[in-house]
């Protein structure tokens, strides 16, 4: 059974460090929520750890800058964590396929970004066809349909050329409202026959790394913050953390009702409702 509360600060003393979500939480996809930046001030003036834990296909350093150009305080949190950064590190550690020659890789990103592939031994590729895997980083799926996807990566899923979804969220909000995320994508390649291999939450890659950052403290004294339940309650869940799930975001409509049976859908049920993330 959750607990509602009004304001953070009704729980801060119970938590060392929080993961807090980036989109739904602190923004939404016209700009940040009001008293956003202030609440991040005050839980780390508490002596909070504190980690962004983003479901971004892009890397770390690229989410931190823009957060600050937003408006938010710099040095209010720790690090700011994507599943585009890990799963940077997973494909620098891979490095290069057996023949020693690098992997063509068929990048589907947003606005053009070129990121997630800067930095590794890696070779773009366009087409389907000849690709030896795909990184699906994100989504524009407020500007094109899901059967331009289809069309995109049926060769490579006929083909079998395995996935990777570095951002698992199935719904992204936009300045426009809601469209379909790189999740749903991924899912589209499973449908078609490809395999997929997920980075962000609620699985437990992303987790290992907030965790590890953090030097391994009691799971119990952490706390993630969130407005998905499918992504952050469960993944809070299969950590061992608290949660929080906040009713801004893709939820900021759903009924109590609605919540419930979400809850129940993926398993996770958070300790904390909070309205807003305010003080």
């Amino acid at each position: 059974m959750s607990t509602v509360i009004s304001n953070l600060a009704d729980i801060a003393d119970r938590y060392d460090a929080f993961l807090i979500d980036q989109f739904g939480v602190l923004r939404d996809g016209r700009g940040p929520y009001p008293g956003a930046a202030e609440t991040l001030v005050r839980l780390k003036d508490q002596g909070k750890r504190i980690i962004i834990l983003s479901n971004s296909g892009k890397r770390s350093e690229e989410n931190d800058r823009r957060l600050v150009e937003l408006g938010f305080v710099a040095g209010s949190w720790d690090w700011f964590l994507t599943s585009g950064e890990v799963a940077w590190q997973i494909l620098k550690r891979e490095g290069r396929q057996a023949s020693g020659l690098p992997r063509k890789c068929l990048l589907v990103s947003r606005d053009g970004d070129l990121s997630p592939l800067k930095g590794l031994d890696l070779e773009r590729t366009q087409w389907g066809e000849d690709a030896n895997f795909v990184l699906l980083a994100a989504s524009e799926g407020d500007v094109l349909p899901l059967s331009h996807y289809e069309a995109l990566l049926a060769p490579a899923a006929r083909r079998g050329v395995p996935c990777l979804c570095t951002n698992p969220d199935k719904v992204m909000l936009t300045k426009s409202g809601t469209a379909f995320g790189a999740g749903r994508i991924a899912e589209l390649y499973e449908d078609i026959g490809g395999k997929v291999r997920w980075i962000g939450k609620p699985f437990a890659d992303i987790y290992d790394f907030a965790l590890d950052f953090l030097g391994h403290p009691d799971p119990s004294r952490i706390c993630a913050i969130g407005d998905s339940i499918e992504h952050d309650i469960a993944g809070a869940a299969s950590a061992g953390l608290g949660s929080v799930l906040v009713t801004t975001g893709i939820l900021e409509h759903a009924s109590d009702a609605e919540r419930q049976k979400l809850f129940a859908e993926h398993g996770a049920t958070p300790d904390f409702i909070l309205p807003k993330f305010l003080w």
